[in-house]
């Protein structure tokens, strides 16, 4: 679902009435447990965690104007998202995520390269979703992401 949305507060209110607590609590979450130098605001329409232009200013490669992106949340139609590209960029992390999540959760991963979906809003792993977002500094982010894009090129 796509939300035109101002603010992270803004995106909230136009959810869902079923889901915004659980977005409310995971943004949370997240605010309390991302490392300093990530940014909070609206990226691809949806709530984003990202180093901003003022500290990386080559910005994304697909898009050099826009701040490098690391993390979103969103309402999709039948999920709350989370998108964690260090997951994607970072095997180390994308292991540690599954071995760990059957920890947290009775319910099966549902999970893409970069993307983890929870359906049932009352089964989020906040305490793990906390521990993720503590594993990846600004200066390692933008590091792998500069030797991702590097080995890209080859």
């Amino acid at each position: 679902m796509k939300y035109e949305a101002t603010s992270p507060d803004d995106y909230i209110s136009q959810v869902p009435k079923e889901r915004q607590e659980a977005l409310k609590k995971l943004r949370n979450v997240i605010q309390k447990n991302i490392p300093d130098g990530f940014e909070e605001g609206i990226l691809y329409n949806m709530i984003g965690y990202y180093v901003p232009l003022s500290s990386y200013p080559s910005g994304y490669h697909c898009t050099p104007n826009t701040p490098l992106p690391f993390l979103n949340i969103a309402s999709q139609k039948n999920s709350i998202n989370l998108y964690h590209n260090g997951i994607y960029a970072m095997p180390e992390i994308h292991q540690w995520f599954v071995n760990e999540y059957p920890k947290h959760s009775k319910r099966k991963l549902d999970m893409g390269k970069s993307c983890i979906r929870f359906k049932k809003t009352d089964e989020i792993p906040y305490d793990l979703i906390a521990q993720l977002v503590q594993k990846i500094s600004v200066d390692q982010w933008i590091s792998t992401y500069e030797k991702n894009i590097k080995n890209r090129k080859k």
